[in-house]
């Protein structure tokens, strides 16, 4: 039982940063950008070293999860479908951290990381496991 609850704490902490630090970020953008035009670069710098180790985290406690229950019990195909959110989050992150100044992969990299991001999270909450 305490690490069926120490597994999903991790998991969902790891979500905590990933998930909300993009919302967060996202927020504060705007106001960051008045006090310095290259504030956001920075910022979002600062945010990555947090972000990609949560997000190491919250796949790797994600593959735990899955190895935690039985074959025939996971909900397919939520699972699966949580699964390739998760991934797309991660490469639509990527994207827009390797933009180099494209603001059509900026948006579009941006916007793939926080919608695939809250998607899965979604299923990770109604998934019944």
């Amino acid at each position: 039982m305490f690490i069926d609850n120490l597994r999903l704490f991790i998991h969902v902490l790891a979500a905590t940063v990933w998930v909300g630090g993009q919302i967060v970020l996202a927020g504060l953008v705007p106001t960051v950008r008045e006090i310095d035009p290259d504030a956001p670069k920075k910022v979002a710098r600062a945010f990555n070293r947090l972000a990609w180790p949560a997000y190491g985290v919250l796949v790797l406690s994600g593959i735990w999860n899955v190895f935690a229950v039985p074959l025939d019990a996971l909900p397919h195909p939520d699972i699966e479908l949580k699964v390739t959110f998760a991934l797309l989050s991660g490469f639509g992150a990527f994207i827009h951290q390797t933009a180099r100044g494209n603001t059509a992969r900026l948006a579009v990299g941006g916007a793939m990381a926080s919608l695939f991001a809250v998607a899965s999270l979604w299923l990770g909450v109604v998934m019944p496991i």
